[in-house]
């Protein structure tokens, strides 16, 4: 028997390392600080991917591609952009290796050094606004709804699986319009994708809103976020979108004729979405027995396992489960049949609950006498036993079931660690506790820094609902109108 997985209560941030490997998601590589994404984790992303491909092509945008690699001198344009990446950028500087003339093994070639050094792209604004100056003329070319799905490079010094690595897989939206106004409500409409994506998909509550300055996009005149509570009651950074002004299409002269024939640069956002949310996944629902995943996003989200004695009862089983498989597929359910013999089906259970299948089945030779099935549903580890009418209608309405139940109890967990505190005393004792912290704040970064500082919390956002609420400064004790988001975050 496998060893136990350590608990939350025990070691979260080891019950997390470890659940991600042994659920088969992903493992370290041998490249430091990457990760290798397994196929089984692998099959969740590209769920993900799938429904937020789907939702961005609702809203009128088109998939392209663009360069990994970007000149030095295009970073150089945008002075804030250039330096809110420049510690994490990996540098190209030779384009040919030759074998060591004293036979000690392959060497860079000394005259292979190339002219401008290449950046592998941390983002790539720079390289895409280099491009929409071809492509960006007149108003008849605009608004210009582009995303690409790529990798990213950002040398990371301290990682961890999913959560921070030097390579991670993301989209990124980059878009350009005729005027500000436009330009802001593709901004908010993004955020409300990434939203509805984490909530209807991801059963994963989050909080919309405006980042502060100190913690806004490098580039950007505005970034709006959505932020999650993981079950340490840290918080994670699940998706932003950025108004970008006419910051990057001013430093590459990015200009079309409007319909008054003059000459105006046009207005820029950017939004992504990482393979982060895949540590999300984990941290917002799973338990100590292993992951529990949203219907939505599963795999697998039905598996069966015949329990029997002889060849015999197998093959009976099996002659009734066939139908019912085919049936489960017909209705958009997937399904595992797993009858094979390596395993015996106590272990099988146990892995399939490691793995977060959302609903198993147990079949063995009574239930073929009496018609009926065994139900498991992973969320609430409760049973039942039903007739085999009408399965299929009842595991549709049951994986609707968790996926509003995993949401919901999600839901429930923050807002029983959410705090409204007054003073600096009740901040600084209540974030050793966790959760989310709704205080006032004085509006500087200057403030935002000391209570950094003093409390290792940041400004998480400032909420796009907050109520207008008179207030002081928990640090200051100056005037305040409205309480923001604070809390240590991933």
């Amino acid at each position: 028997m496998a060893k136990a997985l350590p608990t939350r209560a025990e070691d979260y941030s080891e019950w997390y390392n470890e659940l991600v490997k042994r659920a088969d998601l992903a493992e370290n590589s041998a490249v430091r600080g990457c990760m290798v994404i397994k196929p089984y984790g692998f099959s969740i992303w590209e769920k993900m991917q799938r429904a937020l491909d789907d939702m961005f092509k609702e809203t009128g945008h088109q998939n392209a591609y663009f360069p990994l690699f970007i000149p030095k001198s295009y970073l150089s344009k945008e002075a804030s952009h250039v330096a809110g990446f420049a510690k994490e950028c990996a540098v190209v500087t030779h384009y040919r290796l030759k074998n060591a003339e004293d036979g000690s093994g392959i060497i860079v070639d000394p005259d292979a050094k190339l002219e401008e050094e290449l950046i592998v792209r941390p983002t790539s604004e720079t390289v895409i606004w280099s491009t929409y100056k071809n492509w960006i003329q007149s108003y008849r070319d605009l608004p210009l709804l582009i995303n690409q799905w790529a990798n990213v490079v950002r040398w990371e010094m301290r990682t961890r699986l999913f959560l921070r690595t030097a390579e991670f897989l993301w989209q990124e939206g980059h878009t350009a319009h005729s005027t500000e106004k436009e330009a802001r409500e593709e901004t908010r409409q993004m955020l409300e994708v990434y939203a509805t994506f984490a909530e209807e998909w991801m059963a994963m509550p989050v909080i919309r809103g405006t980042k502060s300055a100190n913690e806004r996009f490098a580039g950007a005149d505005d970034t709006l976020c959505i932020e999650a509570m993981m079950q340490d009651g840290k918080a994670l950074q699940a998706g932003t979108s950025h108004f970008l002004g006419q910051n990057f299409a001013k430093a590459f002269d990015v200009q079309f004729l409007n319909k008054q024939n003059t000459l105006e640069y046009v207005w820029g956002t950017s939004w992504g979405l990482s393979t982060r949310m895949m540590g999300a996944l984990v941290m917002a629902h799973s338990d100590d027995a292993g992951l529990v995943i949203p219907p939505k996003l599963a795999p697998i989200q039905v598996v069966i396992v015949p329990i029997y004695r002889s060849d015999e009862q197998l093959d009976a089983i099996t002659d009734k489960v066939k139908p019912l498989m085919a049936e489960l597929k017909k209705a958009g359910i997937s399904v595992k049949y797993d009858n094979s013999d390596a395993n015996k089906p106590g272990w099988k259970f146990a892995e399939y609950e490691l793995r977060g299948v959302p609903v198993r089945l147990a079949m063995g030779a009574r239930d073929l006498e009496n018609g009926t099935v065994e139900i498991a549903r992973r969320d609430l580890k409760t049973k039942e036993t039903v007739s085999f009418d009408g399965l299929t209608e009842h595991i549709s309405a049951l994986l609707d079931d968790i996926q509003r139940s995993i949401y919901q109890k999600a839901l429930a967990f923050r807002e029983a660690n959410t705090f409204y505190v007054d003073t600096f005393d009740q901040f600084k004792e209540q974030i050793e506790k966790g959760g989310f912290i709704m205080a006032h704040w004085d509006g500087t970064p200057e403030t935002e820094d000391a209570i950094k500082d003093a409390t290792k919390a940041t400004i998480r956002c400032i909420p796009l609902d907050a109520p207008e609420e008179a207030g002081t400064c928990i640090f200051t004790g100056k005037p305040s109108n409205k309480r923001v988001v604070f809390a240590r975050a991933y």
